[in-house]
């Protein structure tokens, strides 16, 4: 079956516009099997309940559909037991898809099932096959994007991709490595507000975030319950962890609808609801895709 022509859309410019379509991966064959951050290594012993996993990411991908996005699932392979986290393997800036280069032995060849999924839907994409990135460590906010420098995103990588996206602003961003990801310790709410964890990044960091956002902190119980992964899907409607009341109460205070959702299982592995979605269209009112 071809794709249809409004199934080749791709389109994003920012975290926080309408999300139209999402690429995820139920976690059918989450487990830890090799420790690869911070987080794992509390929840080692007591591992993953894998059918509670599974049972938490179809509430919240049935809470996705119900809010009006499309939900692509790519297929669950029992070599890789991280990739329900699909943010990492991919992320969309402007038109382009970019396929990741994981910096994880444990992750490489996630993105194998990302380019197949591509391929049917004829959507192009560009490899990033020189340096390391992943996609927890990329953000757009219109014609800016901020890449973190971490364990798993490099210098070379960020400058391969400015030279892709000549008409992009790219800022790289150095946090501690012990976070993992950008999206761990920084995300982007709207053109002007974000979530940060100030003890992660550099003074000078945060100073340079204040002149573009009203930074919203998250304390340090929190960020290791992913109190930065929020997922906004547009019209300041954002999902997040119910036991986040502090961060929940801080946008709702603010005007956001927080949609609370339980995935405590998926984030003993690391990641929250921005890991586990990899968009692919976002629609900014007035945009033609």
């Amino acid at each position: 079956m071809m794709a249809s022509q409004n199934d080749n859309k791709i389109f994003c410019s920012s975290e926080y516009d309408p999300l139209n379509k999402v690429i995820m991966c139920e976690p059918q064959y989450m487990e830890i099997r090799e420790v690869i951050n911070e987080t794992q290594k509390y929840y080692t012993q007591n591992n993953i309940d894998q059918d509670l996993a599974m049972n938490q990411h179809r509430k919240f991908t049935s809470s996705l559909r119900a809010n009006g996005v499309e939900v692509l699932l790519l297929p669950p392979d029992n070599t890789f037991p991280e990739q329900v986290f699909t943010r990492d393997i991919g992320f969309t800036i402007g038109n382009q898809v970019f396929v990741a280069q994981m910096a994880s032995s444990i992750r490489k060849g996630e993105e194998k099932a990302l380019q197949k999924r591509l391929n049917f839907r004829g959507s192009p994409f560009i490899e990033m096959t020189k340096g390391i990135i992943e996609g927890g460590d990329v953000m757009i906010n219109q014609h800016t994007v901020y890449v973190g420098i971490s364990s798993r995103t490099n210098k070379r990588a960020v400058a391969i991709l400015q030279e892709a996206l000549p008409d992009f602003k790219i800022i790289p961003i150095p946090f501690h490595e012990e976070y993992l990801h950008l999206d761990c310790v920084f995300n982007i709410l709207s053109r002007d507000e974000a979530l940060y964890f100030p003890a992660a990044l550099s003074d000078e960091t945060i100073m340079m975030l204040k002149k573009q956002f009203r930074l919203i902190e998250v304390t340090e119980e929190e960020q290791f319950t992913l109190g930065t992964n929020v997922l906004s899907i547009g019209n300041k409607k954002v999902y997040s962890l119910p036991s986040n009341q502090i961060v929940n109460e801080k946008l709702r205070e603010r005007g956001y609808d927080v949609i609370e959702i339980d995935l405590s299982e998926i984030i003993k592995s690391g990641g929250s609801f921005r890991c586990c979605t990899m968009p692919i269209l976002r629609k900014e009112e007035g945009v033609i895709v």
